[in-house]
């Protein structure tokens, strides 16, 4: 495949390194918001920041580019991306995270909840540490766990603030030098308590990830998820 890496940074480096390993092409590599030409890729992958992500995965689909995107914190036009895909007959993957790991943590998550909807003795909190470049808190990740708690349980809502009710979630967003991702789900009462956790070591398992979604994508039409990509629908 002949990529192009929208978002130039630290992930962007790790999922050119991971892509050359496997045999691909980088034809791009952006790290700003100026116009480039995008007509030469074969597939875009986007981790750029919040303010770009926007625009980079429009001028994918507006010029029948297959693109997947790893930037959290514009989800608030995601909506407006899967209508313009559907308009244009294009083709997108949006992760919050692409490790493999972490999407089979996201179905344990959900699994757990729907054990744990009717014990309501137990109160679910989070916690997620990012290094502290990350610009987003709570963590997409988080977010994403967040919502599979609530879809799975009789949770409302979360917060990172104190919770006023016990249908919302609180979550501890920590931030530390040089820690790519950890995220745990805690359910305590007063006899015991119960923890599922993902750890991740560095940032090869979220670039592989995002490679095997692109090569998955590839002559593939519409909107899909790291479920498509790993059959856990």
């Amino acid at each position: 495949m002949k990529l192009a890496l929208l978002g130039y940074g630290r992930m962007g480096k790790e999922i050119e390194k991971i892509a050359l390993e496997r045999g691909h092409e980088i034809v791009l590599k952006i790290s700003s918001q100026n116009t480039y030409d995008i007509s030469k890729a074969d597939i875009a992958i986007d981790f750029s920041i919040p303010e770009a992500a926007f625009t980079n995965i429009s001028t994918c689909l507006n010029n029948n580019i297959p693109v997947i995107s790893g930037t959290t914190g514009w989800l608030d036009k995601y909506n407006e991306i899967v209508d313009l895909c559907k308009d244009k007959n294009g083709s997108f993957i949006y992760a919050s995270n692409f490790s493999l790991g972490v999407n089979i943590f996201f179905e344990l998550n959900a699994q757990l909840a729907k054990m744990m909807r009717s014990l309501e003795q137990y109160n679910i909190s989070m916690e997620e540490i990012h290094h502290t470049k990350k610009l987003d808190a709570p963590s997409g990740t988080a977010i994403t766990l967040a919502e599979g708690i609530i879809d799975n349980s009789n949770k409302k809502d979360w917060t990172l603030e104190k919770p006023t009710s016990n249908q919302i979630i609180p979550i501890k967003a920590i931030r530390t030098p040089e820690v790519p991702g950890t995220h745990s789900i805690y359910y305590d009462s007063e006899v015991d308590s119960i923890e599922i956790k993902h750890t991740a070591h560095n940032r090869k398992g979220f670039a592989l990830g995002a490679v095997i979604a692109a090569e998955w994508l590839l002559n593939k039409k519409g909107v899909f998820t790291m479920k498509d990509v790993l059959n856990l629908n």
